[in-house]
């Protein structure tokens, strides 16, 4: 769980560092290629807090000096997504780092719908307990995206 949501004015570089250091290694580790475009893909992911669109990706994505169709953005993100490196926010039909790609974890997502600054939570009784539920329905959960709205703390002091 994040100690706090991100700050606005929070320095992202040691958050964007970490997320790549660690894709490289659980790639290497699985043995899946953690090729330039796909890690320029993540870069530009992993470079804020807030959520990307596919077309907001592609415009700064330009492999080898040029623009690249959505097609290429897609196939990187579906990799990035099968590999746990990054989120897709359905609310959003936008796409954020994965802060905890280190583990397997069904993650929440806290969405400030002021500054669209995310947190991720991994609260595994929030998903045991979804999981549970729905069991008792007779409905078996295979994915969870739990997405919650509301305003961070920085944007409620500032109202």
């Amino acid at each position: 769980m994040p100690t706090s949501f991100p700050s606005r004015h929070h320095d992202h570089c040691g958050c964007e560092s970490r997320i790549l250091d660690e894709a490289r290694r659980l790639c290497r580790e699985r043995g899946v290629r953690l090729t330039d475009q796909r890690l320029e893909v993540l870069e530009i992911v992993a470079s804020s807090h807030k959520p990307l669109g596919a077309y907001d990706i592609m415009e700064k994505v330009h492999f080898d000096g040029r623009r690249q169709s959505p097609v290429i953005i897609y196939r990187a993100l579906d990799f990035l997504i099968a590999q746990g490196l990054v989120h897709r926010l359905n609310s959003l039909n936008a796409f954020i780092a994965c802060m905890h790609s280190e583990t397997a974890h069904t993650a929440q997502f806290l969405i400030c719908r002021n500054c669209r600054n995310v947190a991720e939570l991994k609260s595994s009784r929030v998903a045991e307990q979804i999981d549970e539920d729905a069991l008792k329905t007779g409905f078996m959960v295979d994915q969870q995206v739990v997405e919650i709205s509301g305003i961070c703390g920085e944007c409620g002091e500032a109202s």
